[in-house]
């Protein structure tokens, strides 16, 4: 019977194949005190004094709709990346800018590669756009296979993302593997480098979007303020692209999307760099701590420059985040493949240390 002998409502019928985003699951009201939840890469400490003043400041204003041109934040953040403020693009937290991405260059026909366990939202934002998503298994090491995704390249490619580091494995892109690769890309083909985690990257010959950026017209270069400067309620990131594609990535931005207080937080954050620089280098040092611990318990972890780690279990993920939960912590689990734990609070990471201990003894 169809939509309209029912009565229905009529819907994409293509909607039927997009995976719906999963957020990390939450802790139970009422457990606070008692279990953490480390399974959506949030930064663990509050906000700055100076950021929650700022905020503050703004809710005055409530009445008014934000700035859509972001005037200052634009002009800080162009001095700093020393980029020209056209191309900066805003957007509530990287994902829409990556939505904006993808929405500018492809539709129904085309096609968008990216590696694959990659981010949760990519197969959901290329095929809410029409387009076919082409994933690209990563290697038996957890990595970007940059030889098969240049590979399957074809008439078809509008889009290529590369995770730097790559969520949720950790894993990253060594300069020259990913320059061997772009040469191997048409240049009409734009390249997104997602680095919404680079401010914990300490790799020491890792790919730097903006230096690649400044080199090729094809590069664009996504961040966000949810991670290191801790606004993920806040929802605002940014991309960096040359003028005309980012020109078309506006024409996708929601309208006032992102707000007066995000923009606020986001400045603030900026100007307040050398604390918040104090708060990753801490949780650099906590990650070091949890790897070296699993690795000399004889978990398998590949190499990390996230806030999080990965632990590859296969068929065992399941019980693994079971274990997990019998030591108070909620974490990221994709069936069949391995968790994500997010490295938090210093009581949290302990428990990481020992729930992981208590995973190798089964």
């Amino acid at each position: 019977m169809s939509a309209t002998e029912t009565g229905a409502v009529r819907v994409r019928e293509d909607l039927d194949a997009v995976p719906a985003y999963r957020q990390g699951r939450s802790v139970a009201a009422g457990d606070e005190e008692t279990v953490f939840k480390i399974s959506s890469n949030e930064n663990p400490y509050p906000p700055l004094p100076s950021v929650r003043s700022a905020v503050a400041a703004t809710l005055e204003r409530m009445n008014r709709y934000p700035e859509s041109a972001a005037s200052a934040l634009t002009a800080r953040l162009a001095d700093e990346l020393d980029v020209s403020p056209a191309q900066l693009v805003f957007g509530a937290g990287s994902i829409e800018i990556v939505s904006q991405l993808i929405r500018a260059t492809s539709g129904p026909g085309d096609e968008v590669i990216y590696a694959w366990r990659s981010f949760e939202a990519y197969p959901m934002l290329v095929r809410t756009a029409g387009a076919t998503p082409v994933e690209v298994p990563l290697t038996a090491d957890h990595r970007h296979d940059l030889p098969a995704m240049a590979a399957a390249i074809t008439d078809r490619t509008r889009l290529i993302i590369v995770c730097n580091p790559n969520n949720p494995t950790g894993t990253t892109v060594g300069a020259a593997e990913l320059e061997e690769f772009l040469d191997r890309v048409p240049t009409h083909i734009p390249v997104l480098l997602d680095e919404a985690y680079v401010h914990f990257n300490r790799r020491a010959d890792t790919a730097v979007g903006l230096e690649v950026f400044r080199r090729r017209p094809n590069i664009v270069v996504a961040h966000t303020f949810s991670k290191a400067y801790g606004l993920a309620g806040m929802r605002i990131g940014y991309a960096v692209a040359h003028e005309e594609l980012a020109s078309a990535m506006r024409k996708m931005a929601v309208p006032f999307g992102v707000t007066t207080p995000a923009q606020t937080a986001a400045l603030a954050s900026l100007q307040a760099g050398r604390e918040l620089q104090e708060r990753i280098d801490a949780l650099i040092v906590e990650r070091e701590r949890v790897l070296t611990a699993l690795q000399q318990q004889g978990v398998s972890v590949p190499e990390t420059q996230t806030n999080f780690v990965w632990i590859p279990l296969g068929d065992d993920t399941d019980e693994g985040a079971r274990l997990f939960e019998t030591h108070g912590l909620v974490v990221r689990a994709f069936s069949g493949e391995g968790l994500r734990a997010t490295i938090a609070e210093t009581e949290a990471n302990d428990r990481i240390i020992a729930a992981a201990a208590s995973l190798h003894a089964h």
